[in-house]
C-alpha cells in the first residue's frame, strides 16, 4: 500500500514540475514591461488591465503549482 502511494505522489510531483516549467515558458519577459514603462507605454490599455491579462493569470498559476510541487516534495520526503 505504501509503495502505491509513493508512485502516485511521484507521478503527481512530476506532472506539477512539468506544469511549472511550461507555465514559466509561456510567460512574457519582464524586461518588455520595463522598457514599455520607460518609453511611456505605461498608460496603454493592457497596463491598466494587467490583473485581467494572460500574464497575470499565468503568474498566479505559477505560484499555486509551485506550492503544490513543494508540498508534494515535502510529503514524499517525510514518507520515505
Amino acid at each position: 500500500m505504501n509503495s502505491a502511494w509513493m508512485i502516485i505522489l511521484t507521478i503527481l510531483q512530476l506532472i506539477s514540475a512539468l506544469a511549472v516549467v511550461l507555465i514559466v515558458l509561456f510567460q512574457s519577459g519582464k524586461s518588455a514591461g520595463l522598457s514599455g514603462a520607460i518609453g511611456g507605454m505605461a498608460d496603454t490599455f493592457l497596463a491598466k488591465n494587467k490583473a485581467k491579462s494572460l500574464d497575470a493569470k499565468l503568474a498566479k498559476y505559477t505560484k499555486w503549482v509551485a506550492i503544490v510541487f513543494v508540498v508534494l516534495t515535502l510529503i514524499i520526503n517525510i514518507i520515505e
